[in-house]
């Protein structure tokens, strides 16, 4: 046997390895891109719209029966503009959120279980959201969190006024 044999074995089985990984790895795998349609490069991002009627002495925080912790997601081109569930038109420089159950109008505080930052939104949407999410920001909001590029964060909530459920006309 050769002192050579065992390199031209690992090059003979270990190149076409490593390159088969690489091509799976290339071609599985998927990232988070919660969306790509967004209008405006982020340099150009205007200052997001506060929540108003909020004040300091009513950011206690309320029970709730839904979870109160989970994974945040965002929405925002495609929907900027367009009406949501609660009749309003959505726009995603604006601190709101959709919410499976709770009523429009409703004011969450929202942290970012990683970097500890918190923002206010209000309830202006409904929707589905997949297994474990348990709010959907407006890209406002999920800028302010830092979860743009990742698309989800961990996050925790706090319902700090209850909204009042529509009327039905």
């Amino acid at each position: 046997m050769n002192a050579r044999t065992p390199l031209r074995l690992w090059l003979w089985a270990g190149v076409p390895s490593v390159a088969l990984a690489a091509v799976t790895i290339l071609l599985f795998a998927r990232t988070v891109e919660a969306n790509t349609l967004l209008p405006q490069a982020y340099s150009t991002v205007p200052v997001a719209v506060p929540v108003t009627g909020v004040t300091p002495a009513s950011l206690a925080p309320l029970r709730t029966n839904d979870p109160l912790h989970g994974f945040a997601s965002w929405y925002g081109g495609v929907f900027n503009g367009r009406k949501t569930a609660s009749g309003e038109i959505y726009n995603m420089y604006g601190m709101t959120a959709c919410h499976p159950t709770l009523p429009f109008g409703s004011v969450v505080r929202v942290k970012n279980v990683r970097n500890k930052k918190t923002v206010v939104v209000r309830i202006t949407d409904r929707g589905y959201l997949y297994e474990g999410r348990v709010i959907d920001l407006s890209y406002a909001a999920a800028k302010q969190l830092g979860m743009i590029k990742p698309g989800l964060a961990p996050v925790d909530l706090e319902v700090l006024s209850w909204g009042k459920p529509l009327e039905r006309q």
